[in-house]
């Protein structure tokens, strides 16, 4: 089982591929979505009493544990945005924090039993709030922002001392650290306590960091896929992957956490080629694994038989 907390919202997105309103959004259900498709997942979020009932069923259909959703009065998070013609970041048009704004997140009391737990973007001292409130959980992870890391920082290192896994982007491993290298910048973040570190690179790929060997990072380019639809969620789905791979498989070594990446590398490829989590709807484990072949493929050579053992077999924890 996995407990995500995070958001849950209504988007309207632009790319120079077209453009849709008020379509499914939120780190939560991207993540969901993304993550039910290698274990259970059990929701921790709020919307409002405008959110369509559609998007429930939705979710419901996935086997997304729907317990910790809270359905408050008042409209639900709203976020639109438009995307640049490389479509590598997005213009914030508007946000609405709506319900959003006064979330507290409230951990259902058997779910604090949860052996995974996914922290998305969201305010530390939430993210804090939901630590405290687990119970002995096998691995911990969250993600952050920009804003977060600059305007509460002590409550995000706080938070980031707390988890096994940190993930961040390249500005946002920069602008925390200070360090312009990212090996440097992750191997600081490591001092903080987390076993782990992946940073997103986009369309560059991803980077991870451990604790076990932070001289040795591993690599892995993005997928080449042809026809980027939407980024929104890339990020999520990417966490979604990762995480989900080491619940369904339960092995802690860094092999597999390497095996991992790759996993979040393949599901985020697929969230980009259609708006909101259109493509995520039809998405099979069979694709996943066909594409993950694919990557070995790509990435493939063979490293001295000597040092499998020594590095890769190794937990993290």
């Amino acid at each position: 089982m996995i407990v995500v907390v995070g958001s849950v919202g209504l988007d309207d997105v632009e790319t120079k591929l077209g453009k849709r309103t008020r379509t499914l959004g939120g780190a939560c259900t991207y993540f969901s979505a993304a993550a039910s498709l290698y274990d259970q997942v059990a929701m921790v979020a709020v919307v409002g009493k405008d959110f369509p009932s559609e998007h429930i069923d939705y979710l419901s259909s996935k086997g997304v544990d729907l317990r910790g959703l809270q359905i408050a009065d008042g409209k639900t998070f709203f976020w639109a945005g438009r995307y640049s013609e490389n479509m590598d970041e997005a213009l914030t048009l508007d946000t609405q924090l709506n319900v959003f704004a006064n979330f507290q997140p409230n951990v259902p009391d058997d779910l604090r039993n949860a052996e995974y737990l996914f922290l998305a973007n969201i305010d530390p001292s939430l993210q804090i709030h939901v630590l405290e409130q687990m119970k002995n959980p096998r691995v911990t992870a969250l993600d952050s922002m920009n804003f977060w890391i600059t305007s509460t920082r002590e409550n995000l290192t706080r938070a980031m001392s707390m988890v096994d896994i940190v993930f961040l982007n390249e500005t946002e491993t920069r602008l925390y650290s200070g360090i312009d290298n990212l090996c440097a910048g992750a191997r600081a973040i490591l001092t903080l306590g987390p076993r782990a570190v992946v940073i997103k690179r986009g369309q560059y790929g991803s980077m991870l960091l451990t604790a076990a060997e932070p001289d040795l990072p591993f690599f892995v380019p993005a997928y080449p896929t042809e026809k980027v639809v939407d980024p929104t969620g890339a990020g999520d789905t990417f966490a979604a992957g990762f995480m989900g791979y080491i619940a369904q498989t339960g092995d802690l070594s860094i092999k597999s956490l390497r095996q991992a990446v790759v996993h979040g590398t393949v599901v985020a490829s697929f969230t980009v080629e259609d708006f909101s989590i259109d493509r995520l709807r039809q998405l099979s484990s069979e694709e996943v694994d066909e594409r993950y072949d694919t990557m070995r493929l790509l990435t493939h050579f063979d490293p001295p038989q000597e040092d499998q053992a020594r590095i890769f077999e190794q937990p993290f924890l």
